[in-house]
């Protein structure tokens, strides 16, 4: 057993690599090892002889496990340090620029009106973006024939044949909102409603999917002055200027009746636009009294409440007001754009310390 020992301990010690160091294990305690055979021959000692003999193996082969062991923690050792000494990194070089990200247009003109009507007392309301075809066209008072309900304006979904479901559209505006609102909280209510529509159009100023901001007021004595009042003080917060002209021109939705197209007075300086001034007119909104057959969609009683509902149209209102001349370039994802016109993603808009700092 010395023998053994001596032998084992001393081609342990001389390992170059974690191969040989295998090979050594193999051949020392493994299965058919030498300390392995050693112990198969302690049956045919006697009592006596294996007392002795078999504690003497069991130490041996411990020692020569501990060996191996100590050895491989000595040889990865051995490597790291080669590895570090080769992957060597100069701490002392600068570190890259930290990356910020930036705010886009659409988020922040969505967070600066929803800024303005908070102030105006109204809350925000959100809705499914893929809407049943009764609360984006029927509920709304648009016919069966209206050319909205048409597959060339309107993105349907598909349907297996022979469902007899109710079809489902991606919904054409945020109305829809409106009617879920009125159904959930009834009258009064006072809300605007946010969010991304779709439309089958693409070109410099239209694209498939695009946002937009519908209000809704609902109460028992709300009149087109109102309306007028709401919208005068929303451009002047918006565009920042202290004082803005509209024009009431009077249009059909089927939703609203009255209604009417609202532009506001402006002018263009040098291809710059100056809100409130000149002599040119610019159309921004849709308007008008909410029709009789949308509030009893919504579950409220058109003979004791009445009131008004407008649509803007928020990529546009960024166009304008950063100007910005292709509204395809908002959905690009072209980071040199994005830094260009993007904010500041810890400057919350709000109308006392600012909306667009």
């Amino acid at each position: 057993m010395d023998d053994l020992k001596a032998k084992y301990l001393g081609q342990i010690a001389e390992a170059g690599d974690e191969n040989a160091l295998e090979a050594i294990r193999v051949s020392a305690v493994g299965k058919k090892g030498e300390v392995a055979l050693k112990m198969r021959e302690l049956g045919k000692m006697t009592p006596e002889e294996r007392q002795v003999a078999g504690p003497a193996l069991n130490a041996l082969k411990d020692e020569i496990n501990s060996a191996l062991s100590a050895k491989k923690a000595a040889l990865a050792d051995v490597a790291l340090d080669e590895r570090l000494r080769t992957e060597w990194l100069d701490v002392t070089l600068p570190t890259r620029p930290r990356r910020q990200g930036s705010i886009h247009p659409v988020s922040q003109a969505t967070e600066e009106l929803t800024a303005i009507f908070a102030e105006l007392g109204f809350s925000v309301a959100e809705g499914p973006r893929i809407e049943t075809d009764w609360h984006n066209f029927d509920a709304l008072n648009i016919p069966g024939h209206h050319p909205a309900r048409a597959e060339m304006d309107t993105f349907y979904m598909h349907r297996a044949e022979g469902d007899e479901r109710p079809p489902h559209v991606l919904r054409t505006h945020t109305s829809p909102v409106q009617i879920r609102s009125m159904e959930k909280q009834g009258a009064p209510i006072r809300i605007i409603c946010p969010g991304g529509v779709y439309r089958a159009d693409y070109d410099q100023t239209h694209t498939p999917m695009f946002h937009q901001v519908e209000g809704l007021a609902i109460d028992k004595d709300i009149s087109m002055a109102n309306l007028k009042w709401v919208l005068e003080e929303f451009v002047k917060a918006f565009f920042e200027v202290d004082d803005v002209e509209l024009r009431f021109r009077a249009s059909h939705f089927p939703f609203t009746e009255p209604s009417a197209e609202v532009d506001i007075r402006c002018s263009w300086d040098n291809g710059q636009l100056k809100i409130g001034e000149g002599d040119d007119w610019m159309e921004i909104l849709g308007s008008g009294m909410v029709h009789p057959k949308v509030i009893a969609a919504g579950g409220i009683d058109p003979d004791v409440y009445q009131g008004f509902a407008f649509g803007i149209g928020i990529d546009r209102l960024a166009m304008l007001k950063y100007g910005i001349p292709d509204l395809r370039a908002f959905f690009d994802s072209d980071l040199r754009w994005l830094r260009h016109y993007g904010f500041a993603a810890l400057d919350m808009p709000n109308l006392h310390g600012g909306l667009s700092r």
